[in-house]
């Protein structure tokens, strides 16, 4: 009963025979693979970009630390929820990779509002040579709380950095869990919403490892090259993650396993609901919830065989974080709840 994250998940069966098959021969290396050119058409389309720069790397840190570098100067802030990943989960490197500074924004729930995000942006730059710039704007969805924004919601949040000319981000490692619980398409969610650079994520839905980064306006996609290249994150076998993305895009695969995640997670929070000792810290929106319980849950349920984040939030609460995946069975599900 593995419930710590959706990277603990296997790879899906579409991905692994795509593997196999440009395993057998040669092609040519560092992006220039036949499969590149396909994946290429197929992010542009599912995104309605035909203009849209395409390149892929293996991780999301990777992804958003180098779409941020290549579109916020040294002496910029990066705007983004105190919770968001950026802040909590990636060393640093988006400052490493940009020299920029997070500016952290406050918001219930993993979410920043217009009104928190003005505060902060209000404040930054106001000593002028002596204090960090604007700079750009980073957006987590799904959230690191599990929430999800809608399109009129990034759009309320990006209305306020185009007003200062500034470029936006979107952090969509979970993008699939995101689209699958608001039902707005992939163009809706984002340019069309006012978002200027995506890290489209493959690796917590079904891939082995590995994230694209798609930049809608082109003409920052050379300074991206090498910025990747010096960054030591483009592959010189590159076939492998080319394939991993077209098989990942191809006939809708990646909405489905983001999907069953979404529908897995619902039924574990309806299951959960249904228990009297059980509140969750957050709405659950999509495949990751937050759930709060009585003392000694925690060790009925690791003796039972799960597996998931777990910690006390007082001496009257433990807490955990569940996560479900592509592959998370129904039975899977009910025997946790049995185990609770």
């Amino acid at each position: 009963m593995f419930f710590a994250s959706d990277n603990t998940s296997g790879a899906a069966p579409e991905v692994m025979a795509a593997l196999a098959r440009v395993n057998e021969g040669y092609d040519t290396s560092y992006g220039a693979d036949a499969a590149m050119g396909r994946v290429t058409k197929l992010v542009r389309d599912v995104l309605e970009a035909p203009e849209a720069a395409v390149y892929l790397v293996a991780t999301g840190t990777a992804a958003n630390a180098l779409a941020i570098a290549t579109h916020c100067p040294p002496w910029g802030a990066v705007f983004c929820h105190h919770l968001a990943h950026i802040a909590e989960d990636e060393c640093g490197a988006p400052e490493f990779y940009s020299g920029a500074k997070l500016a952290l924004v406050p918001g219930a729930h993993g979410k920043m509002t217009p009104e928190t995000l003005a505060e902060v942006m209000g404040r930054t730059g106001e000593s002028g040579v002596h204090g960090v710039q604007k700079g750009m704007l980073s957006i987590t969805n799904v959230t690191e709380a599990g929430t999800v924004y809608t399109p009129a919601e990034v759009a309320a949040l990006t209305a306020l950095a185009k007003a200062k000319r500034l470029p936006c981000h979107m952090d969509g490692a979970r993008f699939a869990n995101a689209l699958a619980a608001t039902g707005a398409t992939p163009a809706e969610m984002t340019w069309k919403a006012g978002i200027d650079v995506l890290s489209f994520g493959g690796t917590k839905n079904g891939c082995i490892g590995v994230e694209a980064v798609v930049m809608f306006d082109p003409a920052k996609a050379w300074e991206f090259e090498l910025r990747r290249k010096r960054g030591g994150h483009l592959f010189s076998k590159h076939r492998f993650l080319s394939a991993q993305f077209e098989a990942y895009l191809t006939d809708g695969l990646w909405l489905r396993l983001a999907a069953h995640a979404n529908a897995m997670g619902k039924r574990l929070a309806d299951g959960l609901g249904q228990i009297n000792s059980v509140s969750q810290r957050h709405p659950v929106d999509a495949n990751m919830m937050f759930p709060e319980w009585s003392p000694g849950t925690h060790a009925r349920l690791q003796a039972a065989g799960a597996r998931y984040y777990a910690w006390n939030t007082s001496p009257e609460r433990e807490a955990a974080r569940l996560v479900a995946s592509w592959n998370t069975a129904g039975d899977t599900v009910d025997r946790f709840l049995a185990a609770f």
